[in-house]
């Protein structure tokens, strides 16, 4: 079965970096688009970054332009999101995700706090 799990979130102070992981199994990693979206208690669920197939294409939230870098490795079945300068309004939980024959898989997401 198709699952994501997240990794790599933690308590971080502004201006600091992070690199959230999300490792994919159960399908054909390297076919599908992947993207990281986060999610503010009682704020509908962001997107924040996506990624291409082959990794040639990146589209980021206004907000974190500049800052925040997605990649993916298809031999490793991995998508990455490198966070860098972080403020204390990137604080969300980060989840990843798919979507295959029109239904939406996510990860259980990885808890980013910023502050000081």
């Amino acid at each position: 079965q198709v699952q994501l799990v997240e990794s790599g979130g933690g308590l971080v102070q502004p201006g600091g970096s992070l690199r959230l992981s999300c490792a994919a199994s159960g399908f054909t990693f390297s076919n599908y688009a992947m993207n990281w979206y986060r999610q503010v208690p009682g704020k509908e669920r962001e997107l924040v970054a996506g990624i291409s197939t082959d990794g040639g294409s990146t589209n980021y939230a206004d907000s974190v332009k500049g800052r925040f870098t997605i990649f993916r490795d298809n031999t490793k079945s991995t998508v990455y999101l490198q966070m860098n300068s972080l403020k204390p309004e990137d604080t969300a939980m980060y989840y990843c995700k798919t979507k295959m024959w029109g239904r939406h898989y996510w990860g259980q997401g990885t808890q980013v706090t910023v502050s000081s």
